[in-house]
């Protein structure tokens, strides 16, 4: 049968929060069958568990933050900029983790996913003795807001379709769409490493509001007026879109299990990512959970060795 999957032994490592500024530690850790991924906030006493559900979603600027409960001592309890970590379980296969983390947001490492793959290959992968469960979507589910949309399509697989709009010339001179299908790319090839960015025009304001305070050329492509800055350049010739749809797989993870879907969406971020997952949710006829009992069975990108693929 397909098995669910977590991490063989306990890994971390030490960065800062890209909107916090904050020095954190980060450490992965094997959970049981059926325990999803659980961020744990080992910097309080007690330790406090936030699970990584779509419904836990409370703030989505700039980032996808989850807290840890609505009402009581919870709601105060927060862990941000979850979506990279997330896309890199992904496309990973990580059915099952505990995420300890010391302060109230993942560290941004490099500004990609390619960083927790590469922790995750660390600390190697195992199957569990558990059917793997996904969420298999039935019916079409979307959501709009003015020209941006998100929609979630039947499918016998994963796949993706983003395009941009940035009006921005370093960004209008790289591919402004991108389709992906995970029977045929790699995740890890083709999405991981592409980072996420922003214009030096917008620090002054989102410093003001409390964000990026930890953000530098070191973690984030960034963007004057009229070109990249960082003196590497892009590392994908479409790497903007790409990292749009590497938020998205991290968003969408949310969700609880793997997505048998289509993805499709234009100009959509985390606000809209989350809508939809709830509009999904909320349609009891629009989903249902699948297993399969054979990995011939499940679709071709499941095959894979996913802690490399």
């Amino acid at each position: 049968m397909m098995r669910q999957r977590t991490v063989k032994q306990r890994v971390s490592t030490t960065g800062v929060g890209l909107h916090s500024g904050q020095r954190v530690e980060l450490t992965l850790r094997p959970a049981a069958p059926d325990t999803g991924i659980v961020f744990r906030r080992v910097d309080l006493d007690p330790p406090v568990d936030i699970p990584a559900r779509a419904d836990r979603v409370t703030d989505t600027r700039m980032a996808s933050t989850l807290t840890a409960a609505d009402e009581g001592p919870g709601r105060e309890v927060r862990v941000a900029t979850v979506e990279h970590l997330m896309s890199a379980l992904a496309g990973l296969g990580i059915d099952n983790l505990y995420v300890d983390v010391t302060a109230p947001e993942i560290p941004i490492l490099d500004g990609s996913a390619g960083s927790f793959v590469f922790l995750v290959q660390s600390a190697g992968v195992i199957e569990q003795a558990a059917p793997k469960r996904f969420i298999r979507v039935l019916e079409p589910v979307e959501v709009r807001e003015g020209d941006k949309w998100a929609r979630l399509e039947p499918h016998f697989g994963y796949r993706l379709e983003f395009s941009i709009e940035f009006g921005h010339p370093a960004i209008d001179a790289t591919g402004q769409r991108f389709e992906i299908d995970f029977a045929d790319t790699s995740y890890v090839r083709e999405i991981a490493r592409a980072r996420t960015f922003g214009f030096m025009q917008d620090v002054e304001t989102m410093r003001s509001m409390g964000l990026a305070q930890g953000g530098s050329l070191d973690n984030a492509i960034v963007m004057d007026e009229y070109r990249v800055l960082n003196a590497e350049g892009l590392r994908y010739d479409d790497e903007f879109v790409k990292h749009k749809i590497l938020d998205a797989i991290g968003d969408l993870y949310l969700v609880g299990h793997p997505l048998l879907a289509c993805y499709k969406a234009n100009k959509s971020g985390h606000a809209l990512n989350n809508r939809l997952l709830r509009e999904l949710l909320a349609n009891e006829h629009a989903w249902e959970i699948a297993t399969f009992g054979e990995k011939r069975e499940a679709p071709k990108l499941f095959a894979f060795d996913w802690s490399t693929a």
